[in-house]
């Protein structure tokens, strides 16, 4: 807002009286640190809201709830090799990833890392601690720069309680993951490399199969693809390689492309016997 003062001076060049009118501009009234916290809290829950939406366990709830249970979360930030939580460490909620990847994945006893998943923006994980006195079944370790927002546990379970609609939601979502765990134990019961790494990438391949090459994103990093088909990076890496020989693939990067789907099927039908 501007204010106008008159000045009056007095000197040996101006008559007696004569004014001189000055323009002062007044600075703008600072705001209070409540005001600037309280829409610092606002915007940050209307993100934690926009994450959740996207969230397939929380599609479909109405804007107060979605703000409701946006209330509850807390961020993380994590850099990439950070991990999140460790196998058995007490369980202090379940997690939703805003951006970044967080791969999910147990050790065992000869040291060897199995992967169970690797989640990304708009996926949720460690739900099944909830419903668990124990503490999380995995470890959960960022393999990029990644931000996730924690769902704590007690406060979650107290909303459950007085919300079936929700409860059903997290039932629903409990049992994606346990059909994806299970076709992954399929998966890794195919006998060798070769056979996992193809019924892999047909998988990635549209539907029905045809002779036209399909392009497929990994998505992630040979060496975590590698660790959820059960092998090492080099191992993989050899396969690519005898493959792009057989005129069967092309590796460009972080793609790859399936030069005949109708080939590679036949390649893994007969590394099964079929």
């Amino acid at each position: 807002m501007r204010t106008v003062g008159l000045a009056w001076r007095a000197g040996s060049h101006l008559d007696a009286g004569q004014a001189i009118v000055s323009l002062t501009t007044s600075p703008a009234a600072p705001r209070t640190p409540s005001v600037t916290t309280s829409r610092a809290k606002l915007l940050r829950q209307t993100a934690f809201a926009h994450t959740l939406r996207a969230c397939q366990l929380f599609s479909g709830l109405p804007p107060e709830a979605l703000e409701t249970i946006a209330q509850l979360c807390m961020p993380r930030r994590l850099a990439k090799g950070d991990f999140l939580f460790h196998e058995g460490a007490p369980a202090a909620g379940f997690y939703v990833v805003q951006s970044g990847a967080v791969n999910v994945h147990r050790v065992n006893a000869a040291g060897k890392e199995q992967v169970i998943a690797v989640f990304r923006a708009g996926q949720s994980f460690a739900e099944a601690a909830l419903a668990s006195a124990g503490g999380y079944p995995a470890n959960a370790r960022a393999v990029e720069e990644s931000a996730v927002l924690l769902v704590p546990k007690a406060p979650f379970l107290d909303l459950l309680r007085r919300s079936p609609e929700l409860a059903l939601r997290m039932l629903g979502a409990m049992s994606v993951h346990l059909r994806e765990l299970v076709g992954r134990l399929d998966d890794l019961t195919l006998k060798d490399v070769e056979s996992r790494l193809a019924h892999w990438l047909l998988k990635q391949c549209p539907l029905p199969l045809t002779d036209a090459s399909a392009e497929i994103r990994l998505g992630r990093t040979k060496r975590v693809l590698a660790g959820e088909l059960g092998t090492v990076g080099e191992t993989l890496s050899r396969t690519l390689a005898k493959w792009r020989s057989l005129a069967l693939v092309r590796v460009k990067g972080s793609s790859v492309t399936v030069i005949n789907p109708l080939q590679l099927d036949a390649l893994l039908r007969r590394n099964l016997g079929d």
